[in-house]
């Protein structure tokens, strides 16, 4: 009592008032960033109680778009290469080529785990990837079905095994997909964004509170998919690895995959306005998010935008030591922060990020800001 009486008289009600708000504001973040995040370096799938003896028999789904032949040349060969002993690839060809199929069905002659079948595609009816997955999985011959998309690979020939045995321990499985690394100068900031925006999701998830997954590389039975009819929300384009996982995670059914083996990555197609758009597009979901999913997420970006405020302000005005004091409070959180980023990185494969973290650290609030501010506009991609 005596303390805070001599604080207010030192510094009035307004300094009081301050570095309260800063206290409050710290503690937050150190919360996120030691206890939630924390337990993402810690966790181990294998503390959770079996429900498969063995690995099963797994089906990878991947829908095809396009006559994408560099990804049946350089990232379909990565996926058919996984050391995993019973699995097939349906490939889910939408388009009007008759050549590509030929093509593609040729391939069955030298890998026989590949299934294939094809969409005829219509200017008039778009098909979603919805439609497209909704095909592969009724020809997928595997009860245990793993999705991932063209425009990602796996960085190593475990990462389907990983996956499959995630299904002994739950019927939903979701793993980590990063951003491919490139020389791109913006390469470093997606990246960053991506690890990040994942770890607020697989927090919950370790914590039993999932909500979500990664969209090239999550995983699901095919009696939960059935048991609720298929997916909703069928006005979206989006949505079928967050509000469809949504109906049908509990705390119990959900495994999470952590390891660099087990990490795929995604192939980027321009720079920093493409990503911006495409943010923007699969952000539309979020509004559709339980309430405590999004408090989880926003609260984060929140408290440290206000943090950093509220320090620039005692900074310009406070006296020496109080500045001194923010100074050293800021330091400590951002040592903390950055030793826990770090492992952060290790856990799920990423490099090279925990240098320049401080600048996503400091710019990233004001970004999350610019997205909240352009989702104010409906975005008619994702709408049907």
């Amino acid at each position: 009592m005596h303390f805070f009486e001599s604080f207010l008289d030192s510094y009035g009600w307004e300094g009081t008032a301050l570095a309260g708000m800063l206290a409050l504001l710290l503690g937050v973040q150190l919360h996120y960033y030691i206890i939630a995040y924390g337990r993402i370096a810690g966790y181990k799938n294998s503390r959770r109680p079996a429900v498969l003896d063995t690995d099963p028999a797994v089906s990878v789904i991947v829908p095809l778009f396009s006559e994408d032949y560099v990804f049946v040349e350089e990232r379909l060969p990565l996926i058919l290469a996984q050391s995993y002993p019973d699995f097939e690839v349906v490939i889910v060809y939408v388009g009007q080529d008759t050549d590509f199929y030929e093509d593609l069905e040729r391939l069955k002659q030298s890998f026989p785990q590949i299934v294939t079948t094809k969409i005829l595609l219509d200017p008039r009816f778009p098909i979603s990837r919805k439609m497209a997955l909704n095909v592969g999985i009724k020809s997928a011959h595997y009860e245990h079905l793993v999705f991932t998309s063209t425009d990602a690979c796996p960085q190593t020939d475990r990462w389907l095994a990983l996956m499959a045995k995630g299904f002994t321990r739950g019927d939903i499985v979701v793993g980590y997909c990063g951003v491919e690394q490139t020389k791109n100068p913006h390469n470093r900031w997606m990246r960053t964004w991506r690890m990040m925006h994942a770890a607020n999701w697989l927090a919950r998830a370790v914590k039993g509170h999932p909500y979500r997954g990664a969209l090239q590389n999550f995983g699901f039975t095919k009696s939960l998919y059935f048991g609720v009819n298929g997916f909703g929300n069928l006005n979206m384009n989006i949505g079928e690895d967050d509000l469809f996982l949504q109906r049908i995670m509990t705390r119990d059914n959900v495994s999470v995959i952590l390891s660099p083996r087990a990490t795929l990555r995604e192939k980027t197609w321009g720079g920093m306005r493409w990503w911006m758009s495409r943010l923007r597009y699969y952000r539309s979901a979020f509004r559709f998010y339980p309430q405590q999913a999004k408090n989880f997420v926003q609260w984060e970006t929140g408290s440290r935008l206000l943090f950093f405020a509220l320090a620039i302000c005692a900074l310009a005005i406070m006296p020496l030591e109080f500045r001194l004091a923010v100074l050293a409070a800021l330091l400590v959180r951002y040592g903390i922060v950055a030793w826990q980023v770090r492992r952060l990185s290790k856990r799920l494969g990423e490099t090279g990020l925990t240098a320049l973290y401080f600048v996503y650290d400091l710019l990233s609030p004001l970004w999350s800001v610019a997205l909240s501010l352009s989702l104010l506009r409906k975005d008619p991609r994702v709408w049907r």
